[in-house]
């Protein structure tokens, strides 16, 4: 097994029998260097976002002060679910290693599956309605005029 991986679920398990979450632990690497480590903590925190792969994002970044990760590396105990995925997109981390596939984490009753159905088109599990604002669309033109970063 990957060292990192070992790593992450080391993690995982510590997190798991503290009772913070699922079995999912993560490791965010650069340069052969562990940059953070996280358990997943929704439990613990009552926070539905709190993802082994969120959290361990969330303190690389704060090391490196930085929102960008690029040349970092992940790795995951589970392929990760469509928000760490999409996290791990706009981190601008180009690299991923996971161990347990979406349908094993399905096997034990997690439902990423039901994500991915929604965004497929194949399933419907949110009403999404726009409302139009030209205050919005204004505040848009306004940050983009400031000259801010864009990510």
């Amino acid at each position: 097994m990957n060292h990192f991986i070992e790593l992450a679920l080391e993690e995982a398990r510590k997190g798991m029998l503290a009772g913070k979450g699922g079995p999912f632990g993560a490791a965010v690497v650069k340069d052969g260097q562990v940059l953070s480590i996280a358990c997943n903590e929704v439990l613990y925190s009552q926070d539905p976002t709190a993802h082994a792969e969120i959290l361990a994002i969330r303190r690389a970044s704060e090391l490196l002060r930085n929102y960008d990760l690029s040349g970092c590396i992940i790795y995951a105990t589970g392929s990760p679910c469509p928000m760490c995925l999409a996290a791990i997109m706009w981190a601008n981390i180009k690299t991923v290693y996971y161990s347990a596939s979406l349908e094993e984490a399905e096997q034990i009753g997690f439902r990423d599956s039901m994500i991915y159905r929604h965004l497929r088109g194949e399933e419907s599990i949110l009403d999404m309605n726009q409302i139009k604002s030209g205050a919005v669309l204004a505040l848009y033109e306004e940050y983009g005029k400031l000259g801010k970063a864009i990510y």
